[in-house]
């Protein structure tokens, strides 16, 4: 049992908070109830009731719930002054979790019922995972003074996959950092992480098969993730509904770290015939090349429990494989007449190896684009910007599944409210997208954080609340397109998650305090922790 306060029934309804994303379906009874934190319980149900990540759950939301100690004073006092009955009280929250497996996938079950009355709220759900949404629900339905409004709710996601990405090789962001963001993901319903974890620049990933590669490319011996930092990452991760997908982008975006490796697998460049000292994309032609991605990407299957890897193939420069002349040879002996049909042959080798290893794929739209023979379970990330319609109406026409991150760029910033067109887009909106939404091959969305200009001073409250804009266009009925409605919401949702100790930053226009009715504010604002060292 864990203890978080029991309900006194109130005359009506009180002014209540929302839930952001805006669910399926709610339906208010018009009563309200006052949290006393002296008797209210959790209690466990169903075949699922003895799973650590419920009960850890049960103690992270007792937390969450009694939160401020302003809702704490405001509640006793009116608990002091409010005439209440035994039968009136709630007293328990009864959660019931149908299955004990707590396997999470793409196909994942995530729906939850929340019935907030007297004299118990319920959750009900048919995994454990489905449970977590639940009781964020309902934490965000309780008011700073400890009220709640009776409620029903009915939900579930509108897409399956709802992600996130993180960019960790331009800029190193601390474990903490990371685990920082990943509450912010629980609390606005994403659920994967997509971990651009090296590049070119580093390679902060610390091997322990190649541990020559962290050696020589990560910035320094304090810029690594360890295998023991991934698995903390991973989960965390899942015991807050998240999974976690790695991505490692060959053959291009490859240089620290490949670099230390021998044999060589990066091409060697040429200049008027003669090696110039530079590298390019992995060298397709090589045995080597195919001989480490097996290892390596075994090992990442050992860390990383989930059924996909992000396999990048974005960029790929051809002009380094264009400057060698044991490439051109190949090419010439293989009958290869382009660049892309090049490429298209190492893809084939490296998903032939991950298919071998049991692993399934996203990649980027290029590998689709050049036409590589891929399994019917990939993943197309759509990123190009130019035209996304068309490039998802294609992947989509051919059967795949398809993730939209092309307009939800937020490392792109301008001054101004922006989160209205991160908002306002609608993933079906392309020729052949609502017979692909209803086949499902619409598989979700993703918002992109890349890092040339982000680090772990700025990379928070540049996500927050700007990403959650995009988690309810995953999560949300296609209806759900409000934007002025969204704005009040959004905003304070913004607040919860100040209150939660993510620095999000404002998502309206103080200059302009009609905005928001005259509450264009937070009731706690942020307060950094900071240690001035001049002081004893």
């Amino acid at each position: 049992m864990w203890r978080l306060g029991c309900v006194a029934m109130m005359a009506a309804a009180v002014a209540g908070n929302t839930v952001w994303p805006k669910p399926q379906s709610q339906e208010d009874t018009g009563v309200a109830y006052l949290i006393d934190e002296t008797a209210f319980r959790f209690t466990p149900a169903g075949a699922g009731a003895s799973s650590s990540i419920l009960l850890d759950a049960f103690k992270r939301y007792e937390g969450i719930i009694g939160l401020t100690a302003t809702g704490r004073k405001v509640a006793a006092t009116r608990r002091a002054s409010s005439a209440t009955s035994a039968a009136a009280m709630i007293t328990s929250c009864s959660v019931t979790v149908a299955s004990a497996n707590e396997t999470l996938a793409l196909e994942t079950d995530e729906s939850y019922v929340l019935t907030v009355g007297a004299p118990t709220v319920t959750i009900s759900a048919p995994t454990v995972f489905g449970a977590l949404n639940g009781l964020e629900s309902l934490s965000q339905l309780i008011t700073r003074g400890l009220e709640v409004n009776g409620t029903t709710i009915t939900d579930h996601p509108r897409y399956q996959f709802r992600a996130t990405m993180i960019d960790t090789s331009r800029h190193y962001y601390p474990v903490e950092v990371i685990l920082q963001h990943i509450d912010a993901m629980a609390y606005a319903k994403f659920n994967t992480l997509h971990w651009h974890i090296v590049d070119s620049v580093s390679f902060p990933f610390q091997s322990k098969m190649f541990p020559e590669m962290s050696e020589q490319g990560a910035y320094s011996p304090n810029h690594v993730y360890t295998h023991t930092d991934v698995t903390t990452v991973v989960e965390y991760a899942k015991d807050r509904g998240i999974r976690v997908i790695p991505e490692f982008d060959t053959p291009g975006h490859v240089q620290q770290g490949y670099l230390a490796l021998q044999p060589q697998i990066l091409t060697q460049c040429y200049t008027n015939n003669q090696p110039d000292g530079t590298t390019g994309p992995l060298d397709p032609t090589s045995d080597a090349t195919y001989t480490f991605l097996t290892n390596f990407y075994a090992e990442i299957k050992s860390l990383f429990p989930d059924k996909f890897v992000h396999v990048g193939g974005d960029e790929v420069q051809p002009d380094c494989w264009a400057s060698n002349p044991a490439i051109q040879a190949y090419m010439k002996k293989n009958n290869l007449s382009s660049f892309a049909d090049l490429e298209t042959l190492y893809e084939q080798k490296l998903l032939n190896i991950l298919k071998a290893q049991g692993t399934s794929y996203i990649v980027w739209q290029e590998i689709f684009d050049n036409g590589a023979k891929i399994l019917p379970d990939t993943v197309v990330d759509v990123w190009k910007g130019g035209n996304w319609q068309e490039d998802i109406s294609a992947v989509t026409k051919a059967g795949f599944h398809a993730v939209l991150s092309a307009p939800f760029y937020l490392n792109y910033i301008s001054y101004g409210e922006d989160w209205p067109k991160y908002y306002s887009v609608e993933p079906s909106n392309f020729t052949g997208g609502e017979a692909a939404d209803a086949k499902g091959l619409v598989g979700g969305v993703e918002v992109c954080m890349w890092s040339e200009y982000v680090d772990a001073a700025n990379f928070i409250p540049r996500e927050w609340a700007r990403a959650a804009s995009v988690s309810e266009r995953g999560w949300s009925a296609k209806e759900v397109r409000d934007v002025d409605d969204a704005r009040v919401r959004l905003h304070e949702f913004r607040c919860k998650l100040i209150a939660r100790g993510i620095p999000a930053e404002p998502i309206t226009n103080g200059g302009s305090p009609t905005e928001l009715d005259f509450h264009n504010f937070c009731p706690e604002e942020w307060v950094p922790h900071y240690v001035r060292p001049w002081t004893g």
